[in-house]
């Protein structure tokens, strides 16, 4: 345990993490491995479907997921500053159980798209609260790294799906067209049950406890992160922390810098998904198998093929993650993306190249290395940057509902992207799609360089001031010049 003359919050955020922050920062984003396994897992049973699809259902049962997002997150937003982030969460996890179930039992397709759309609201609840709530406990200087486990998590729950789809399509392929696709979708069941029973025990926010006037709760929070909090110390914490935000925000909590917040937030989380980050993982196998099919190998074993070849993929997302783990809090949030984006649209482009100009494995080759240096870029500086932003950029008091309408607009903006490429597929082919990528990303370099300041190394409270004004050309991690 730990006593110190400096406030509660202060010394939260100015310590060390231990064993016990990282495993609560598991436990939160646990809901980010559901999010990556259930997003995922439609990519490897869409081809064994036993329903007739044209495009546009493809992309509306495929899309389902992202739509049911929108809604979660927009919910999520006021629900958890009402109820408390430990609250929401554990209801995630239930959504998450009862969407898999519902999508493994589906017999035609409106059943299933049900079944993704709640799977879709916990996922779009869960990306709005898991990151709110480890900005609230998590030291300042690691902050990010801690944050970075959402996508980690992700990336985790992608090759999952895929590690799956290949064992049980390789046990019993004759039987992907009736139970395969089935088991292929429910058994997202059992994870969602763990982390029900695991974010049991998650203490609540102790930032949102004292928002609140919740002192004695907040106490028992205080203990669980290691701090001997007396009910003097909390007392006159809980008292500066609503003095504070009133001085902050006056009669409303959505001042201007806020608003600023969340439009820079939203607008990264759009180009974040508008970019084409998604089409690897959702279409994935469904988008490869093609490129495996050839006299001689049956349905089953091309679609095995490119399940494999999808998730060679997504080894390379977890690998490329930890970089983003590694150096987000070092070489901070603004530069790392401004990188990433360079590297996503130079790498595009030699996809695109390989997709319209070469055939064979020639073909295949330049696209498979094309889409994983893509997506490395993607991984270590823009994937997990969005939710950390997303995290920390707003005040304690409108937290849950700017993270909400922020995660709201990005699975709106990834509805829209699934759903279209399977028409812009069609339309112009792989290879012109990618080029209209490559220039989203160049146009996602000029508005970090503009618009985003740096908030490494920034309390949460703190974070906002940095959005005043315009970003401060000479150190984007202090306060803009012009007042």
């Amino acid at each position: 345990m730990e006593n110190t003359k400096a406030g509660l919050l202060e010394t939260l955020d100015t310590r060390d993490i231990g064993r016990f922050y990282i495993y609560l920062a598991i436990l939160a984003t646990i809901g980010g491995f559901l999010f990556g396994f259930d997003s995922s897992n439609i990519g490897s049973a869409l081809v064994f479907l036993p329903f007739k699809l044209g495009p546009l259902a493809i992309g509306i049962i495929v899309a389902g997921a992202s739509l049911g997002s929108f809604v979660g997150a927009l919910a999520a937003g006021p629900l958890t500053d009402r109820f408390g982030r430990k609250a929401l969460l554990l209801v995630d996890s239930a959504l998450f159980a009862v969407g898999s179930l519902i999508s493994a039992f589906a017999f035609e397709p409106v059943t299933l798209t049900i079944g993704r759309l709640i799977i879709g609201i916990a996922i779009g609840a869960d990306s709005a609260i898991a990151t709110a709530y480890i900005a609230e406990f998590a030291p300042k200087r690691r902050r990010g790294s801690l944050a970075i486990i959402q996508q980690w998590m992700i990336t985790i729950g992608i090759l999952a799906a895929y590690v799956i789809a290949v064992i049980v399509l390789a046990i019993a392929p004759h039987a992907a067209t009736t139970v395969d696709w089935r088991i292929l979708l429910g058994v997202g069941f059992i994870p969602a049950i763990v982390s029900l029973l695991m974010r049991a025990r998650m203490p609540e926010s102790p930032r949102w406890l004292l928002e609140r006037g919740k002192e004695e709760k907040a106490i028992k929070a205080f203990q669980t992160l290691g701090l001997d909090a007396t009910p003097e110390q909390v007392h006159a914490e809980a008292s500066f922390v609503r003095t504070e935000t009133l001085r902050l925000s006056g009669q409303t909590r959505w001042t201007p810098p806020v608003k600023r917040a969340l439009v820079i937030v939203c607008v990264f989380f759009i180009l974040q998904q508008i970019t084409g980050i998604n089409v690897a993982f959702y279409y994935g196998p469904h988008l490869l198998t093609p490129y495996f099919t050839h006299p001689g190998t049956s349905a089953v074993q091309a679609e095995i093929f490119g399940v494999i070849a999808a998730g060679i993929l997504a080894v390379v997302n977890v690998i490329a993650t930890y970089f983003a783990f590694r150096f987000i809090d070092s070489i901070g949030r603004r530069r790392l993306a401004i990188g990433a984006y360079i590297g996503m649209a130079v790498f595009l482009v030699v996809g695109a190249y390989g997709a319209s100009f070469l055939h064979g494995v020639p073909q295949l080759i330049v696209i498979m290395v094309g889409f994983a240096l893509f997506i490395s870029c993607f991984a270590i500086g823009i994937g997990g940057t969005g939710w950390l932003l997303q995290g920390e950029v707003f005040p304690t008091a409108v937290r849950g509902r700017a993270s909400g309408i922020g995660a709201a607009v990005d699975w709106l903006a990834n509805y829209g992207l699934v759903l279209a490429f399977p028409l812009m597929q069609v339309g112009i082919g792989l290879g012109w799609t990618m080029i209209v990528f490559a220039v989203l990303c160049v146009i996602g370099i000029f508005f970090v360089y503009f618009f985003l300041p740096e908030t490494k190394g920034h309390s949460v409270e703190e974070v906002v001031r940095l959005f005043e004004g315009p970003v401060n050309r000479k150190d984007p991690s202090q306060p803009s010049v012009v007042r």
